[in-house]
């Protein structure tokens, strides 16, 4: 075998090699960040999966560099997600910054033009979502919500005459009264306190979820803050 023949091997056994570091490497910080459906990607996890599969790619660019300064700059970026993913557990003002809020698109059967604009969300797309879930008529539906993660809610109304669907508005979450959801059900913050004694709880603190639906509310406690 001549000299170049050699040089050729070696380059492709790098190359074989390169792969299945990297391959390793993107399945283990994958599944450091967590599953979660390609759908329900939120966007700094879809920046990082991008930031990564560019480095990736540009680690077989030139084998003459050390493989392992290529591969640090993954290393940093899974640490950021994950550390911010851990933060965001902690505060909703941080999870409600990176992720956005849920948008109620359609309200008790009314199109919210003001909410479609400020989402940058037309006709269009909101038709489309709608004719995937089977629905061609808008007013079939009473409540249509555009999650964070792009995807339509759809809520549709009852079909008992005289009867509407209702909509579950969380009242409590990770601890924090949500203000904006008691003025939509036309209650205030005195209420709720005295429905969570009515209920046995004290501390709004120790509530993960609040929710209030067809005029009854349910509670999930946080077991970890006891």
């Amino acid at each position: 075998m001549d000299e170049g023949s050699v040089v050729e091997l070696d380059i492709y056994l790098g190359i074989i090699f390169r792969t299945t570091v990297i391959y390793l490497v993107i399945w283990f910080l994958f599944r450091m960040m967590g599953k979660r459906e390609v759908g329900e990607l939120s966007v700094l996890d879809l920046v990082v999966s991008i930031m990564i599969g560019d480095i990736a790619v540009l680690s077989f660019e030139d084998l003459e560099k050390p493989f392992i300064r290529q591969t640090i700059p993954m290393f940093v970026l899974a640490f950021l997600q994950i550390t911010l993913a851990f933060a965001s557990l902690k505060s909703v003002k941080l999870r409600n910054f990176m992720d956005g809020k849920p948008q109620i698109i359609i309200n008790q059967g009314k199109i919210d033009e003001k909410a479609m604009r400020k989402q940058r969300y037309n006709f269009d797309d909101l038709l489309t979502q709608l004719r995937e879930q089977g629905i061609i008529d808008i007013n079939e539906v009473q409540f249509a919500i555009l999650e964070t993660s792009g995807k339509l809610s759809v809520i549709k109304k009852s079909d008992k005459e005289g009867s509407e669907s209702q909509v579950p508005f969380p009242l409590i979450v990770d601890g924090e009264i949500q203000e904006k959801n008691l003025d939509k059900i036309g209650k205030n913050h005195f209420w709720l306190l005295d429905q969570l004694k009515e209920h046995g709880e004290t501390k709004v603190k120790e509530i993960s979820i609040c929710g209030y639906i067809d005029g009854q509310i349910y509670i999930d406690k946080n077991e970890t803050k006891k």
